[in-house]
């Protein structure tokens, strides 16, 4: 199969590492013109000089987890085809240490921000009668994680908002799907497990961490690790493409069998 997204714009919010960089990356080989996008500007610029030899690609440095750095977003990028809606919040917290200060925040970041992009940018699409909303869910939406449950009812909302926006579109040639990675080695992720199981000596390297962490917080993997960032990007790129015309509302997992059901 070749996908081919030659003239086709797309924003990837949280790109400039992990995960939504590894996105960036895929659309971009594939022709897209790719908007990076992270809160620091130094970061998107490294970003931007990192992969400007794959393709086509500009940054905004803009917080997507406040109403004004969404504004300052859409000022800069104001027509896309693709929405990759990625930037995370996440941190391990016991559910009754949970602040009401982190629960916003988790929020403000994995919920609102979606929404507000969409607002944005979805009506220009259906205009058009093409277009490509991506959510990037979680494997924890499914099954709600002891050690982070505020994340994953976060993650849970996205599904949500996913499936609510498709059924919206029905028939408009704009599609909304939600991706589901299981345990990945993003940059927050192996900075939660430098801090929880290398620095303290429970794990000689990153690399025995996440098996650590998949043996302890999700046994069921049938994968034995952490996926690494491009194996979810290459499930994205796919969805972003014409070829998925007829994927939409759907919640494409790339959990290593993580989750123990068959649907």
């Amino acid at each position: 199969m070749h996908i081919d997204l030659s003239g086709l714009s797309a924003l990837v919010t949280g790109s400039t590492a992990g995960i939504g960089k590894a996105i960036a990356s895929g659309l971009a080989a594939s022709g897209a013109h790719v908007i990076v996008n992270g809160r620091r500007s130094e970061r998107v610029e490294a970003t931007v000089s990192e992969l400007s030899s794959v393709g086509s690609i500009r940054g905004v440095a803009a917080d997507v987890g406040t109403a004004d750095g969404v504004a300052r977003l859409i000022d800069a990028a104001p027509d896309v085809d693709i929405l990759v809606v990625n930037a995370a919040h996440m941190t391990m917290i016991p559910m009754l240490e949970v602040t009401d200060e982190e629960w916003m925040q988790t929020f403000a970041v994995n919920v609102f921000s979606g929404i507000r992009l969409s607002r944005a940018y979805v009506p220009k699409m259906v205009a058009n009668r093409w277009g490509r909303v991506i959510f990037i869910s979680s494997e924890s939406a499914l099954q709600t994680p002891a050690e982070m449950a505020h994340y994953g009812v976060s993650k849970t909302a996205e599904l949500a908002i996913s499936r609510g926006l498709a059924t919206t579109l029905a028939g408009t040639g704009v599609t909304v799907n939600a991706v589901l990675p299981g345990p990945t080695t993003s940059e927050i992720f192996t900075g939660m497990l430098q801090d929880v199981y290398v620095s303290p000596g429970r794990a000689k390297d990153l690399a025995e961490a996440g098996r650590q962490y998949i043996a302890e917080f999700r046994p069921n993997s049938l994968l034995g690790r952490p996926a690494i960032p491009r194996e979810v990007a290459n499930m994205v790129v796919y969805i972003a493409s014409h070829q998925a015309a007829a994927t939409s509302g759907a919640a494409m997992r790339v959990d290593g069998g993580v989750l123990p059901t068959i649907a």
